[in-house]
């Protein structure tokens, strides 16, 4: 589907009743969660919206529960309609986002993508808040963590539309559908997030990203 099918699809979403979101991603073999979720993701060095150079297992990931999306500021119909999407839910979230909940946005083409750019572009979608982390840096480290989340698309245009959530603590991923209803979504998170007094919910380290 072209990104500007998708973006169509979007907009009609945006005031859909709520789907679904997909199944959980399979577990991994267990070990030693943190380590292995290291090993896993990696601590690549990236650079957020502010220039600030993060690790990004350590930094960004670990300990937080994230929802975590692909975006690319030249992006004219889709990514400003995904960006909208997370917006809702970060407002349904309420004193939630930011405290228990963070987001985390990747853009998949890094070599035009600078920290200018990716604060300009969340400026202009009115959403640089504390608690959302936007993501860029040397084409390699990027791949590499795309890689790690499952984002493997050549071109910016081809890449996931789809949100992956995350109770890293825990080990637990989701993947959810980018036409779920906000207050779907922020329901999943705060699921998610409560999560660390309730057994059975560990493991998963290697997501896929949803399409």
């Amino acid at each position: 589907m072209s990104l500007r099918v998708l973006a169509l699809a979007l907009a009609l979403a945006l005031a859909l009743p709520a789907t679904g979101a997909e199944p959980p991603v399979p577990a991994a073999p267990k070990g030693p969660r943190a380590e292995k979720a290291r090993a896993y993701f990696t601590d690549s060095i990236l650079y957020d919206q502010d220039g600030r150079a993060v690790r990004f297992y350590s930094d960004v990931l670990e300990g937080n529960v994230v929802v975590v999306n692909f975006i690319f500021t030249r992006c004219t119909d889709a990514c400003p309609l995904l960006t909208r999407r997370m917006n809702a839910v970060r407002r349904a979230l309420g004193d939630r986002f930011g405290r228990d909940v963070r987001f985390v946005s990747i853009s998949v083409d890094p070599e035009f993508d600078t920290p200018q750019e990716l604060r300009r572009f969340a400026d202009k979608q009115e959403a640089r808040f504390p608690g959302w982390t936007w993501l860029t840096g040397k084409k390699e480290d990027v791949d590499r963590v795309r890689g790690r989340l499952g984002e493997v698309a050549e071109s910016p245009g081809d890449h996931g539309t789809g949100f992956l959530a995350a109770n890293v603590r825990r080990g637990h991923w989701i993947k959810i559908r980018p036409d779920a209803s906000p207050a779907m979504v922020a329901e999943q998170l705060r699921e998610l997030a409560d999560e660390d007094g309730k057994r059975g919910t560990t493991g998963v380290t290697g997501p896929t990203a949803a399409r």
